[in-house]
């Protein structure tokens, strides 16, 4: 049996494969619970959390994003657009270039062990990379009817991982010596994805999104305050010389009560006066979180307009356009991304243990957008007259897959020549008839010669075949010349001859419609 190593070298192991889990020995990390680093969140709370994460420890910031995407639901809601746009993308397993039959037949067969699994939700889970720079999917193996095959896919948490300071682009299973586990080779779906460059750490968007997420809640929380106090008058209590402090006490608990309850007591003796009420706005605050969540579009999306109005309650259309094709090319850099991760990590394992193919096929997203068929349909008659244009190419741009063998195909519908409903037609009012004969005789016409060309077209090509191929053959026209009347009797004019039986029928009948048509009128 041939040895199988995975894309760093490392053996595979097809028992190890078949037994449990690599997490079913780490229990521990399964009843551990999140400490939730957003609360009581400062600026050098987060930088601690963030340099913490560039040392190895990734549980904090991993943590935090997670925090983030619960708390923040601008935050979630635009990266739940850029995941959720992979899950609307088509996709195939794309046969290695100048494949062999075998090669595509044994490609569509892990195609269709592919898409038994719940592949959308591998998608979607390995988008979660996106915010945390990482994620972490583990394959649970079976040998089933002779092929092996995934029996889940399962979700990892973020925070279940980390990574040594000496390879900071390596993830390991965090274990309770603190060095970490590597992961079990082909037991893994593991996509890095990089909103930036730098280490795996530092490659998270979750440390491009934190900040506005800090500032955000921190004006969040002024303006609660604000709106808490806005609009009620002052209320100062005023309490005689010598007091003592149950009097005072009694006389703020008054005075804080008042508020809520319209109605309190005080001791004989002081007073609660009503000052002016508190004024301000809350501007200053909206234009904080207005900003933060802009920023969170941006770091995001790319741009704003695809997801909110500009502040004077619209954009420029072309700019919102432009902003969109920015969308979609992070939306071709995030797939791409994601299937090379899925071609490694899923596809090349399928193939080495069901297969003996040597060429992997690749996980391909169509990213393409749609031509306007309309646009080309205008052109390409045009162009087609001036230069050669691969037929090839036109499928391919138009995205309409060529016909094989002898697949039914589309055809124009040839329009058919008048029968004797439509003579009836025509003799029914010689008036009208005539008052409109020449839109309406012309477009007969046209279309009995559209008709005519058609259908004399493959006549002629058979006609003229063996006149090609002698053409092909001689050297002059001498030659020609000589040759000619040998290959008369090898050009079939039955076609043709039929051909024009019917165009000189078809005629000699609108002749007598056009005679019978004068008479009606004359008389």
């Amino acid at each position: 049996m041939v040895a199988l190593v995975d894309q760093h070298g490392r053996p595979i192991r097809r028992q190890e494969l078949a037994g449990e889990v690599q997490t079913a020995t780490v229990a521990y990390l399964r009843r551990e619970f999140a400490d939730h680093p957003s609360r009581g969140l400062t600026p050098a709370k987060l930088a601690r959390i963030l340099e913490d994460a560039e040392q190895g420890d990734l549980v904090a910031q991993a943590r935090l994003g997670e925090d983030m995407e619960e708390k923040d639901a601008h935050l979630y809601a635009e990266l739940s657009k850029r995941r959720r746009a992979l899950l609307g993308l088509d996709w195939d397993l794309r046969p290695p270039e100048g494949a062999t039959e075998r090669e595509r037949r044994e490609t569509s067969r892990i195609e269709a062990l592919i898409r038994e699994l719940d592949w959308e939700a591998i998608v979607y889970d390995a988008a979660a990379a996106i915010l945390y720079g990482y994620s972490c999917q583990e394959i649970d193996w079976e040998r089933s009817a002779g092929e092996w095959r995934p029996r889940a896919i399962d979700y990892r948490q973020p925070d279940w991982f980390m990574v040594q300071p000496e390879a900071r682009d390596t993830l390991r299973l965090r274990s309770a010596g603190g060095q970490g586990e590597a992961l079990r080779p082909w037991g893994w779906v593991v996509h890095v994805h990089k909103a930036k460059s730098g280490y795996l750490a530092r490659g998270a968007l979750t440390r491009v999104l934190a900040w506005p997420f800090l500032f955000r809640n921190f004006s969040a929380r002024d303006m609660a305050e604000f709106l808490e106090i806005y609009g009620l008058p002052l209320r100062l209590g005023r309490y005689p010389n010598g007091a003592n402090e149950q009097e005072k006490a009694t006389l703020m608990k008054a005075v804080v009560n008042i508020g809520h309850a319209a109605a309190g007591i005080v001791p004989d003796g002081m007073q609660v006066e009503f000052k002016e009420a508190a004024k301000g706005q809350s501007d200053p605050f909206m234009a904080m979180i207005g900003w933060a969540e802009r920023s969170v579009s941006k770091a995001i999306l790319g741009a704003t307009l695809t997801s909110q109005t500009g502040e004077s309650g619209g954009g420029s259309y072309a700019l919102g356009e432009v902003h969109n094709e920015v969308r979609h090319d992070i939306l071709r850099s995030d797939a791409r991304q994601i299937a090379r991760t899925l071609t490694q990590a899923l596809v090349v394992p399928l193939v080495r243990l069901n297969t003996r193919l040597t060429r992997m096929p690749q996980w391909v997203f169509d990213t393409e957008q749609p031509e306007d068929l309309k646009a080309y349909a205008d052109a390409l008659p045009k162009l087609a007259k001036v230069m050669r244009i691969p037929a090839r190419w036109a499928y391919d741009k138009l995205r309409i897959p060529q016909p094989e063998g002898d697949e039914p195909v589309l055809e124009v519908a040839a329009p058919a020549l008048p029968g004797r409903a439509a003579l009836r037609d025509r003799r029914a009012a010689p008036p009208a008839r005539a008052a409109a004969r020449t839109a309406g005789d012309d477009t007969l016409v046209s279309e009995w010669a559209d008709r005519l060309e058609r259908d004399h077209a493959a006549a002629f090509d058979n006609l003229l075949a063996p006149l090609r191929g002698l053409l092909g053959e001689v050297d002059s026209l001498a030659e020609l010349r000589e040759r000619l009347a040998d290959v008369y009797d090898d050009m079939p004019e039955e076609q043709l001859a039929q051909l024009l039986h019917r165009a000189l029928a078809a005629a000699e009948l609108a002749g007598r419609d056009e005679v019978a048509e004068q008479d009606g009128g004359e008389a």
